[in-house]
């Protein structure tokens, strides 16, 4: 992997994964940070840093866990799942649901900075639909074979880890080789996120980002499909 433009090498991280303060949320910069297993984390709209955290949180593609509830949910179409029909929406709603409002990383830098991206074809969202209106959803970066999620909300029970079970589906038959999740919370490890050396992840980053492949226009799942992908092999409890 090539040496950043604009952030020092990852060996220069402090104990915590902090890489860099301050610079710009422009495309330019953006772009080079994930293609160096970096991230922007702000903690409030003027104070601005970069994260590299060892060790790295990722989802293998064939390592997700559904429970026979949610593979339920995922089959029976209580939910429509589409893709980049409402990404300004997913993004808004990750900065605001729940007790989000008022303690929140996704600025209005933030919200502007991705909302660039998508229009460029680099940032893609992944929504869960009931009733018409929007019920979950996630949204992350896209260069290569790789897909960095950045965060995802729900407001109906499961719209979100059905969101993600068709994300994980779609990177499959895209052909992508990387989920990066960043950091492992404890409902990420109980979706099957594992953490792995950043040496290791940057490894797997440097090759994903060679793949020829893309996100595309829509889905490449639907639930009858993910009816037949979700095989009592792959539902663990």
């Amino acid at each position: 992997m090539d040496a950043s433009r604009f952030f020092p090498p990852l060996e220069e991280a402090d104990e915590y994964g902090m890489v860099a303060k301050g610079g710009v949320l422009s495309t330019e910069c953006l772009l080079d940070a994930y293609r160096h297993g970096i991230f922007p984390w702000p903690a409030s709209e003027r104070q601005l840093t970069w994260w590299s955290p060892d060790p790295r949180a990722i989802i293998e593609l064939d390592g997700l866990y559904v429970s026979r509830r949610l593979a339920r949910t995922c089959r029976s179409g209580k939910f429509e799942v589409t893709c980049d029909r409402d990404f300004a929406g997913v993004v808004l709603a990750c900065a605001t649901a729940g007790r989000r409002r008022r303690s929140t990383w996704i600025t209005s830098g933030i919200r502007k900075s991705y909302q660039e991206l998508f229009r460029l074809g680099h940032a893609h969202s992944v929504e869960s639909w009931r009733d018409g209106k929007l019920a979950g959803g996630l949204y992350g970066v896209s260069i290569g074979g790789a897909f960095s999620a950045e965060s995802m909300f729900y407001c109906v029970s499961d719209a979100s880890k059905v969101a993600l079970v068709f994300l994980v589906e779609h990177l499959k038959a895209r052909g992508y080789a990387l989920l990066d999740i960043q950091q492992l919370t404890p409902h990420a490890r109980s979706l099957g996120a594992k953490p792995i050396p950043r040496r290791e992840f940057l490894r797997r980053l440097d090759e994903a980002l060679k793949l020829d492949v893309s996100f595309g226009g829509e889905l490449c799942v639907s639930p009858k499909q993910i009816r037949a992908r979700l095989d009592p092999l792959q539902v663990v409890r």
